[in-house]
Order: C-alpha cells, then sequence, then structure tokens
C-alpha cells in the first residue's frame, strides 16, 4: 500500500503521533464482507428514501419513475468505481477526506472532509425523528406522532442509544444491522410483491396501470423531467459509502469495502426499481403526483390500500429504515473527523480511540451532540427548516462524491493510459461520473437560488433556505479550516501520496 513519505507511522493516513497520544487502533477484521455490504445498504435508509422522493419523482417523471432512478444509479456506480480503486492504494477510514487530500492537496481534502462530516449532522436528527414517528405510527400511537415534545423528546433518545451502540463496538452495530436490513427488506418485498398481485388480479383501490417495460426509459418523460428526477436520486442512493469507511474495520480491507460500496448500489437499483415498478401500477400517477409533498404518502397512506389491515408492516418497513441509518449515518462522519484528528486536521482530542471498544468514540459522541443541537434548533425555526436542511444535502453530496471521482483520475494519472481497463473504469468512469454529478450540483444552486422552489415558498436572503443553508455550511468550513490552518499548520505541510503501480495492476493488494 502506498503512503506518502510524510505520513510514515500510526494508523493509515495518520501523521506523527502526539506525545502521550499513542493509541490503539481501530479494530482490525472486526467485519466481513457482508456485514459491511449490509451496513452500506442501510445506511441509504431504502424505506425511508423510497416514501420521500419517490412521489416527487413521479410527479416530475410519471411513469417514467423507474427510468429516473435507473438514470440515478449511473453516477453513483461510476462514483463507487473510484472509491474501490482509491480504497486499494489507501485504506484510511477518512476515504474522500484522505484521498483528496494525497491527490490534489491538502485544501480541497480538507472541504472534502468537512462536506461528510456536516451531511452526517445534518441527517442523523432527521432519520431519527422519521424512525419515531412512523415507529409510533405502527403502534397505533397517533396521539403521540403528533405531540412535538414527545416525538422530539424520543428522537433525542434514539440517536444516543444509536450513538451508544457505534460506541460499543463494530461487531454489534453490524450485528444491529443484520437484523434490520431483514426486516426492512422483508416488509418491502412483501408491500411489492402484494402491490403487483393485486395490479394483475384486478383488485387495485386506485387507479392502476399494467407495469411496461417502457418505464425503464429515463428519457420518455422529457429533459427537464430527468434534471430533477437525477437531483433526487442523488438523495435516495446516498450512503452506501459508509461500507468503505469501515475499511480499517473490514477483514480484506484493501478490496472488501470498496466491493461492498458497488454491490450497495446494485441491490438499492434492483430495490428500488423493483417497488418503483408496484408502487407507480397500482397507484397510477395522478394519486402519487397528488401527494408529492408528503412524506408519509407512499408508506403511510398508500401502504393501508394495499395491505389493509396489515399496513403496519410496512410503518415498521420506514421505521427501522429510518433507524438503521440513524447509526450509520454517523459512521461516515465519526471516521472521518478521526482520520482528520490524527493527521493534524481537526483538534487531537477527536483522534482518540476507545481503549476497551476499539472504536472512535469522542469523534462519534461529538458528531452526535452537533446532530441533536441541529436537530433541536432547526426545529425552532420554521416547520420548512428541517426539510429545507435536507434539501442542502444534495449540495453537499454532489460536491464531494464529485470531488472524489476527480480524485481517482488524478491519483492514477499516470497509469491511466497503460490498459484499457485503466483508462475506462479509473480515469474516464470516475471522471463521467464527477461530471455529472458537477452538472447536477449546479443545477441544484440554480433551483435553490428561487425561493419559489422551497418549501412553503420561503425566502432567506431573497434565495431559498436550502441554498442559504448550503452556503453556511461552505462559509463555516472555510472560516474553521483557515483557524486551524493558522492554529496547527502541520496537516498543510504534508506532502502527497504516488501510486504504486504492483497495486493498480492488482500485483498486490
Amino acid at each position: 500500500m502506498a503512503h506518502d513519505g510524510a505520513s510514515d507511522g500510526g494508523a493509515p493516513g495518520s501523521g506523527t503521533p502526539e506525545p502521550g497520544l499513542e493509541e490503539p487502533g481501530l479494530k482490525a477484521n472486526a467485519i466481513g464482507f457482508l456485514d459491511a455490504l449490509v451496513i452500506g445498504l442501510n445506511s441509504t435508509s431504502p424505506a425511508y428514501s423510497l416514501a420521500a422522493v419517490l412521489g416527487p419523482i413521479v410527479a416530475l417523471a410519471g411513469i417514467y419513475a423507474p427510468g429516473v432512478m435507473l438514470a440515478s444509479f449511473v453516477p453513483m456506480l461510476l462514483i463507487a468505481a473510484a472509491f474501490y480503486y482509491l480504497n486499494k492504494v489507501d485504506q484510511d477510514c477518512g476515504t474522500t477526506f484522505s484521498w483528496v487530500t494525497r491527490a490534489m492537496g491538502p485544501w480541497a481534502g480538507w472541504l472534502g472532509g468537512w462536506a461528510i462530516t456536516m451531511t452526517g449532522v445534518l441527517v442523523i436528527g432527521s432519520l431519527a425523528d422519521v424512525a419515531v414517528n412512523f415507529g409510533l405510527l405502527a403502534a397505533g400511537l397517533d396521539g403521540w406522532a403528533a405531540n412535538t415534545v414527545v416525538r422530539q423528546t424520543l428522537t433525542v433518545v434514539v440517536i444516543l442509544a444509536m450513538t451508544a451502540v457505534c460506541v460499543i463496538g463494530t461487531e454489534l452495530s453490524a450485528h444491529l444491522q443484520d437484523i434490520l436490513i431483514l426486516a426492512q427488506v422483508f416488509f418491502l418485498l412483501a408491500f411489492a410483491v402484494v402491490a403487483i398481485y393485486r395490479i394483475y388480479a384486478g383488485t387495485s383501490t386506485l387507479d392502476a396501470i399494467e407495469p411496461s417495460l417502457d418505464w425503464l426509459n429515463p428519457f420518455g418523460a422529457g429533459g427537464a423531467a430527468l434534471t430533477g428526477g437525477l437531483l433526487l436520486g442523488v438523495f435516495i442512493y446516498w450512503g452506501w459509502e459508509s461500507a468503505v469507511n469501515l475499511t480499517e474495520e473490514v477483514e480484506n480491507s484493501a478490496t472488501a469495502p470498496g466491493k461492498a460500496g458497488i454491490w450497495s448500489t446494485v441491490v438499492l437499483l434492483v430495490t428500488y426499481l423493483s417497488v418503483g415498478f408496484a408502487v407507480v401500477g397500482y397507484a397510477g400517477t395522478a394519486f402519487l403526483a397528488a401527494h408529492a409533498g408528503e412524506e408519509e404518502a407512499i408508506f403511510a397512506v398508500l401502504a393501508h390500500e394495499v395491505m389493509g389491515g396489515w399496513d403496519w408492516m410496512v410503518l415498521l418497513a420506514v421505521c427501522t429504515s429510518a433507524l438503521a441509518s440513524t447509526q450509520t449515518t454517523i459512521i461516515p462522519a465519526s471516521r472521518t473527523a478521526l482520520s482528520m484528528a490524527r493527521r493534524h486536521a481537526l483538534p487531537p482530542a477527536l483522534a482518540h480511540i476507545h481503549p476497551r471498544f476499539r472504536t472512535p468514540h469522542v469523534s462519534t459522541w461529538w458528531v452526535a451532540a452537533i446532530a441533536i443541537g441541529w436537530y433541536l434548533v432547526v426545529n425552532q425555526i420554521s416547520e420548512n427548516a428541517l426539510l429545507d436542511s435536507l434539501t442542502a444535502l444534495s449540495l453537499l453530496i454532489a460536491f464531494y462524491y464529485a470531488l472524489t471521482g476527480l480524485a481517482c483520475a488524478v491519483y492514477y494519472r499516470r497509469h491511466l493510459l497503460e490498459s484499457a481497463h485503466n483508462f475506462l473504469l479509473i480515469g474516464a468512469g470516475p471522471v463521467v461520473g464527477a461530471g455529472l454529478l458537477a452538472w447536477l450540483l449546479v443545477e441544484s444552486v440554480h433551483d435553490m437560488s428561487n425561493p419559489e422552489n422551497s418549501a412553503g415558498g420561503v425566502s432567506w436572503f431573497g434565495l431559498g433556505p436550502p441554498l442559504v443553508i448550503g452556503i453556511a455550511i461552505a462559509a463555516a468550513g472555510v472560516a474553521v479550516m483557515c483557524f486551524w490552518r493558522v492554529r496547527d499548520g502541520r496537516f498543510w505541510r504534508e506532502r502527497r501520496g504516488v501510486v504504486d503501480p504492483d497495486v493498480v495492476h492488482g500485483r498486490k493488494t
């Protein structure tokens, strides 16, 4: 494995350890490939993502919603390939932060790490809130779900509980994820099978449409619908890279985490297309478009139409989906903060490893604390502010995914012309994926600049609230980076890494 000369010793990608801070590293070989795959899947929260996004995609693309979800898969697969090849030469839990630093320098690397960490802060509270809400609805406690104080209190409890699981150990986290993904997939498949059966049996209670392979045409609804749908598609596939953030704790760390990330995107594609066909076919486009702005429309309203008295199963699927993602979303943020701290890009306290559990307990609790604070404060601003903060996620996601794709080509630049394999899979593919995401980033900024496109049509400083939130996070990142550059400049004095040709050609791992 190649490391730059300034980074030898200590954990992967780390600088010289602080005096007195020599600690055990993360627990190696704690989990296997399948565990990493499950964590990558759960991080995307498939049931919740479908509940939140399928309605709006149908409103844009109509019956061609499955085609838009298929098109959204393309840039994700290309970026997943970049994660795979970069992880082969640098198994660092900071992923994008470490790789971009080695390929493009410390300033770009630091901003990539900041983006990953802030995505966790923005979304953890919302995921826990959804888990609590749908869990209460599944239990028939609708009154509790409608009570703001009760729901927010339980949300904080859930975040603390999931954080404790992350701290206690990666194995415990993986075992819990195995249970949650099995429950989620079972409930989703049961929903899809019943819906498709009722379509062909003619017993749909709504305006059913018989599914057709033509629905897979992403251009069927026109270019504008495809653009809007791709923006939403970034959200439903985001999160699979949590498997790679665990690279230092996975068996066969040079290849297994990257493969888990790639296979996560493929499994997600199959799941999304299956449920997409079932939902669009059963309900028809008019019903889904009418409920496009309601998160619960797909699996809270439609669940009762399809499953009758068994609708609690689908509500529980969304609950377990959000619960699982609450836990797994903590992983990239905490591991990235750990990686940044041990290379002196953040305060050294964040690099502490728990002596017993061998997990980054300080950075994990800090991520949870900031996420709880963000959730509680944003909820006090307005009822749409939390949704706006989630919308701002697409900016951060597109930014660090695109940065990773570009870093892959830059990192391997001296080897891209050695074979067609290198050129296509390590160079052209990641660059195309980065280009698509950069285009989506520009489209997102343009769309969010218009306040009329935000939830409730609210204007902040003449712009849409999601764009203001995104700009504020970027500005805060630059400010913190400049402050730490003045406070401790060691990270900025590191030399960039070099590529080991033997790794490129698969002669060693």
